[in-house]
């Protein structure tokens, strides 16, 4: 800028301050560290069974991640969810069946995304008209009709039986074959990071913020001129997308797909995984899934009461913390960040050994029990936990017994002075907050 002062001239120039964004180093940790536990994971867990789990574990958190996107940003309870994921699946299984090597593996989930996509264009204009309970019927309605009609159209679902396929296609393409299951998981495991990162950035856009919003005050939302029916559209439609990659990827693992794949049953687990992990946090879906898989795949494969025990655990969690697995962590770590961990692991592990002590002696009572009414036939002599038990005895009832009173005295004795504990510790957190923000 130049002028003229008192006859003299002036020259002055003005400067633009650089600035710098500060470098998020634990995001960047936070999702290396995310990454060598997929790379790192089949090393330590290299045996066929536990591959087996891993891959399923990975499908079911894109899934419970993609759900997430409606039910814990957008408060959309969705009874079928499965739709997408099905769909997509069956999509990418005709793909694979009728396309041969000109679609490669590696892409055919990205059929099954853009299939659930499609499908989301289609069904979420009608389902997310409305909102609410309204939507959560609608969207159970449409789970039946979707799978009534599998059964209906045998050229497209297969039948009941399904469709089949085989993921070893073609000629060997850079070395996949996608036959051995270590390479199957880490394609699993490669879109799991992709799908991961890109519906953790939606969190950030504007879209994912005014889907907040909506979830939170949509009356608001209208008034400042936003179409909520729009932002609830949009999101089931990437939602769909996810669902779709998940549905292609179990078609790639399973190399079948049937009408189980869009049924309620499907959805419902889902909607029960992602609760048990956490609709509050982002990362609530991936504990919810490896809980859910290690119920029912891993425990039933040893014992038929399986869904016996994820009921209660369920009913345990909602009772305790509602939010959550993830609330539970973020809770111990918000204490450990304060340096008040020391004041409460001991009363904590106590308390935690004492129900350890409980589950053992409640399990062993449960399995002898089905032991002596669904397989009498074999006998009473069982294994629990390694050991020989014979479920016709006073023994091992006797000790069931024990465990349990124990389990029940003990908490009863160090639940009080540890809920004080729990509270104190909280409150001084709460005080410090507020002290520091004055």
């Amino acid at each position: 800028m130049s002028g003229t002062t008192m006859g003299v001239t002036t020259t002055s120039k003005t400067f633009t301050p650089m600035t710098f964004a500060p470098l998020n180093l634990s995001r960047y940790l936070l999702w290396s560290g995310f990454a060598l536990l997929l790379i790192v994971a089949p090393l330590v867990f290299s045996k066929g069974a536990l591959l087996w789990t891993l891959s399923q574990i990975g499908i079911a958190m894109i899934l419970g991640l993609s759900y997430n996107m409606l039910l814990g940003q957008g408060g959309m309870l969705s009874f079928g969810h499965a739709v997408y994921s099905g769909l997509g699946a069956f999509c990418a299984i005709h793909m694979m069946n009728h396309a041969g090597v000109h679609v490669p593996t590696t892409l055919i989930p990205l059929v099954g995304g853009v299939a659930g996509m499609f499908f989301g264009v289609l069904f979420g204009y009608v389902t997310t008209r409305k909102s609410g309970t309204t939507f959560a019927m609608i969207t159970l309605g449409l789970v039946e009709l979707v799978f009534a009609g599998s059964l209906m159209f045998p050229e497209f679902f297969g039948g009941e039986g399904g469709l089949t396929t085989n993921r070893v296609r073609g000629e060997v393409l850079f070395g996949l074959s996608y036959g051995p299951q270590i390479q199957v998981y880490y394609l699993i495991a490669l879109w799991l990071f992709l799908s991961t990162i890109a519906m953790f950035a939606f969190t950030q856009t504007p879209l994912g913020r005014m889907l907040n919003a909506v979830r939170d005050n949509p009356e608001r939302v209208e008034f400042v001129g936003y179409d909520t029916q729009w932002v609830r559209y949009l999101t089931l439609i990437l939602a769909a997308f996810f669902a779709g990659i998940s549905g292609g990827l179990s078609a790639i693992n399973f190399e079948i797909v049937s009408a189980e794949n869009v049924s309620a049953i499907r959805s419902g687990g889902v909607l029960l995984f992602v609760f048990i992990g956490g609709i509050g946090f982002f990362f609530g879906p991936l504990l919810g899934a490896i809980v859910g898989i290690f119920f029912s795949v891993m425990l039933s494969e040893h014992t038929e009461a399986w869904q016996l025990y994820l009921g209660l655990f369920f009913i345990l969690l909602v009772r305790f913390a509602p939010a959550g697995l993830a609330s539970l962590i973020m809770m111990l770590v918000r204490v450990a960040a304060f340096g008040k961990i020391g004041r409460i692991w001991r009363s904590l592990l106590a308390l935690s050994l004492f129900c350890l002590l409980g589950a053992v002696g409640f399990v062993v009572g449960v399995e002898m029990m089905y032991k002596l009414t669904l397989a009498s036939a074999d006998g009473s002599v069982m294994s629990v936990f390694g050991q020989s038990l014979d479920a016709a005895s006073a023994g091992p009832w006797l000790l069931v017994a024990g465990l349990i009173g124990a389990a029940i005295v003990g908490y009863r004795k160090l639940q009080p002075g540890y809920a004080e504990l729990w509270g104190d510790v909280n409150g001084e957190i709460l005080a410090h907050q507020l002290t520091g923000a004055a």
